[in-house]
């Protein structure tokens, strides 16, 4: 018996962890170099011809079988590494959105000069074979994407994805910033100016994130702050924040004369106040103006709040086809380090908002400041037509690609942002499970306090046959789940990248909420250096606090492990099969066979975690034999059990059943995509988790949810069960213990009778509750449950 020492390893893991990530950033690196080389030996030529392979139109060909142009043979096969998408792993391919022409001057520049980055995807990922995509998107609005896929558009044909739009791509190509998007409501934006002016607030709250801070102001005869609530400040844009915005802008309406005076006063004294408090972003400032002309003498204000320093840039959106107030507004963006656009038309808003990242971006470029950026968690449904891509969470890591040559260094042209996904999954299985006992988890959070990654994150929904994200699924607070943190102390910690301890008393649920384990848990977090997240990890007090290590021999391990009624936990990590392409359809058995029988000795296998499964199968072992004597005993086995099984802390487990598919009343239970009931990374069975907690010699009668459809388990429960209510919080909760037969009133009066008598009444022997029984345990039939 070993004492685990929980700051060690949490220690341990992170080190694991930020090694991982750094490799990451070092692929990023090496893209970012190789673009911006490939840039300053191409010259412009405004007449280039190219052919290139266009993703929406690779392998395609007209009615007398010939290539079409830009669609040459792009060879695809299935690649498991890539969720078993079809890939060209040689080569990239480029996605043009469909409102951008394929074959514009800038268009077929870009791609001509990064073709120099295949050589480096191809390299990056022989040297790093756990890197998924690795992608360039160009400020012109093309993406090269590695592996090669063919792009699937929607069922209208288009292709609506541009990589400009992306989190990734804006939080890399400009710094934090605190925004105050100040829009014209007077009386001659009616109409289809007022649906633009609309249109360009969402645009534009779409190009903010987590680490932005923004306001919305609306003014006509007097300045008002779409969100009451929000007046004078700036608020965290996060996804619930820039939603809301939406909402309340949806609401305006029209009215009275415009007069900017007052609603550009105000939001020069928010952005002062803040700077000068500390608070928002501290560090870019900009003011948005959406109208359709300006006519007051506002140049006093500018002189009073931003002028000589200019701190705050001021863009502007000339809404309409008028052109008579054009230069008006447009004074006021060049007098402001800001950017002037006309906006006549909805198709024009998407274009002319990312001009503003451009100008952001400026100082960035000619500083050259290659700030490596992390997005938060999210599943890019947007960018894969499969369930297979589109619902695996992961992060991203990006780096801005800046212009070199000498002539446009002051410019500061920024040409794009080079980057790759990192499945949270995978920087999780760094963190196994068998090191964290029954109950213990590991879990990461952002610098702004969201969940990365956490057993109790559910971030989809059922609608129908399919699963979709939740609207929040990457904006959910650690103290959202982490509830019992009521001081926000281990949520303020992690947030500052703190190392530390902290123990709390919890209410763990299990069965997906039904039911309610009290337990000692102790917290370890630290920060993983180099990124803005930090590693927490739970250990609980009693199984958590030692690991037991065994020791058998391969030889006898090997035999009891290869036996037909052992598994093993197929989404812990035994064996990493995901390095070379050759072991990726192994699964972790054939892994961990091929590996202590030398057949694959470069396998990277867990040692400790194979010693304590050989050992664990060793122990085992005479399970296997006393069930199979049950089996051929006639009299040996009572009538009605279909399955015994048993657990182990290792991920392994021993099953026989003794009745076929087709009789078996429980056909899910214990079934690969039973989740609850086996091993997974996330967590232990739902059986395990619960019998861990029962005092020693207890039994616990467990009854799946899948299970009891349709059928009134109450009665026929175990005629030596009695149900025992807890009050937790306002819910009350039901476990079952093996106490003294049922008095005869107490079934009666469960099935019938459904009086609010209390407990003791008809459970004389055990202790007196003073609650009612008329709640029943939930999964059973809605006839006994109210």
């Amino acid at each position: 018996m070993e004492e685990v020492d929980g700051e060690e390893l949490v220690k341990k893991f992170a080190e694991e962890m930020e090694r991982m990530l750094g490799r990451k950033m070092k692929s990023v690196k090496r893209l970012a170099e190789a673009a911006e080389d490939a840039d300053l030996y191409h010259e412009f030529n405004a007449t280039l011809e190219f052919d290139y392979y266009n993703s929406m139109l690779i392998n395609s060909v007209d009615k007398d079988g010939n290539a079409i142009e830009l669609g040459g043979e792009f060879p695809l096969e299935e690649n498991e590494h890539f969720n078993k998408l079809q890939v060209n792993t040689l080569q990239s391919d480029i996605q043009v959105p469909t409102n951008v022409y394929n074959k514009d001057p800038g268009i077929l520049n870009g791609v001509y000069m990064s073709e120099a980055l295949n050589d480096v995807f191809v390299d990056n990922f022989q040297k790093d074979p756990t890197l998924t995509w690795q992608y360039f998107g160009s400020a012109t609005g093309f993406f090269r994407l590695y592996p090669g896929i063919a792009w699937t558009p929607d069922e209208n044909g288009v292709v609506t994805f541009d990589c400009r739009n992306r989190n990734w791509y804006i939080q890399a190509a400009t710094s934090p910033k605190d925004i105050i998007i100040v829009v014209d409501v007077s009386g001659s934006m009616k109409g289809l100016r007022l649906t633009i002016a609309k249109h360009t607030i969402n645009t534009i709250l779409d190009t903010l994130g987590e680490n932005d801070f923004v306001n919305v102001i609306a003014y006509s005869d007097y300045v008002q702050y779409v969100e009451p609530c929000f007046k004078g400040t700036l608020v965290q844009a996060d996804l619930d924040n820039r939603e809301h915005f939406k909402l309340l802008v949806e609401e305006l309406q029209v009215k009275g004369e415009g007069k900017v005076k007052k609603a550009m006063k105000e939001s020069f004294k928010i952005l002062n106040e803040a700077a000068s408090l500390g608070q928002g972003s501290l560090c870019n400032q900009a003011i948005m103006l959406i109208t359709d002309g300006a006519m007051e003498d506002y140049e006093e204000v500018f002189q009073e709040f931003n002028w000589p320093e200019r701190r705050v840039r001021v863009f502007t959106y000339l809404i309409g086809r008028e052109v008579t107030f054009a230069d008006t507004v447009k004074w006021i963006a060049c007098n402001n380090k800001g950017y002037y656009t006309h906006v006549s038309t909805l198709a024009d808003v998407q274009e002319n908002v990312m001009e503003y990242l451009h100008v952001l971006s400026r100082p960035m470029v000619i500083n050259h400041d290659h700030d490596i950026i992390w997005t938060e968690a999210y599943m890019d449904s947007a960018l894969f037509n499969t369930q297979a891509q589109s619902l695996l969470l992961m992060t991203s890591v990006a780096m801005p690609v800046f212009s070199k040559k000498k002539e446009t260094l002051s410019h500061g042209i920024l040409l794009g942002v080079v980057g790759t996904d990192v499945p949270l999954r995978e920087l999780m299985r760094l963190a196994p499970r068998y090191k964290l006992g029954v109950h213990g988890y590991a879990f990461l959070n952002t610098n702004n306090g969201y969940i990365l990654a956490h057993p109790d994150l559910r971030p989809l929904y059922k609608e129908g046959k399919k699963l979709k994200p939740k609207p929040n699924y990457n904006s959910v607070d650690l103290a959202e789940v982490e509830w019992e943190d009521t001081d926000e102390t281990l949520r303020t910690a992690m947030v500052k990248g703190e190392t530390g301890t902290l123990s709390l008393d919890v209410r763990a649920t299990v069965e997906k909420g039904r039911r309610v384990m009290f337990l000692k848990n102790d917290y370890f977090y630290t920060t993983i250096n180099e990124t803005p997240f930090s590693l927490g990890m739970v250990l609980t007090r009693g199984h958590g606090e030692y690991i037991f290590i065994g020791n058998v021999s391969v030889r006898e391990g090997l035999n009891d492990l290869m036996q037909p009624d052992v598994s093993i936990a197929n989404e812990w990590t035994y064996c990493e099969t995901d390095i070379d392409p050759h072991h990726r359809k192994l699964t972790q058995l054939q892994a961990v066979f091929r590996y202590l029988t030398g057949k694959e000795p470069d396998l990277e296998c867990d040692e400790e975690l194979l010693r304590q499964t050989l050992f664990d199968a060793v122990v085992t072992a005479p399970m296997e034999a006393y069930w199979t004597a049950l089996m051929l005993n006639p009299s040996g086995m009572d009538e009605g059990v279909e399955t015994a099984f048993l657990g182990t802390r290792s991920g392994l487990m021993r099953v026989t059943r003794y009745v076929g598919i087709e009789k078996r009343v429980a056909k899910k239970f214990l079934s690969p995509s039973d989740k609850e009931n086996i091993f997974t990374m996330d967590h232990f069975p739902v059986w395990y988790r619960r019998a861990a907690e029962y005092p020693a010699g207890k039994f616990l009668y467990y009854i799946p949810k899948e299970d009891t459809r349709g059928r009134d388990y109450f009665l026929s429960a175990p005629p030596h069960t009695v149900v025992i209510l807890q009050r937790i919080n306002s819910c009350q909760v039901c476990d079952c213990l093996i106490q003294s037969p049922w008095q005869p009133a107490c079934l009666a009066t469960a099935s019938s009778d459904r009086q609010r008598a209390p407990l003791s009444r008809r459970c004389p022997e055990w202790h007196p509750i003073p609650y009612v029984v008329h709640y029943f345990c939930p999964g059973f039939t809605e006839t006994h449950r109210e």
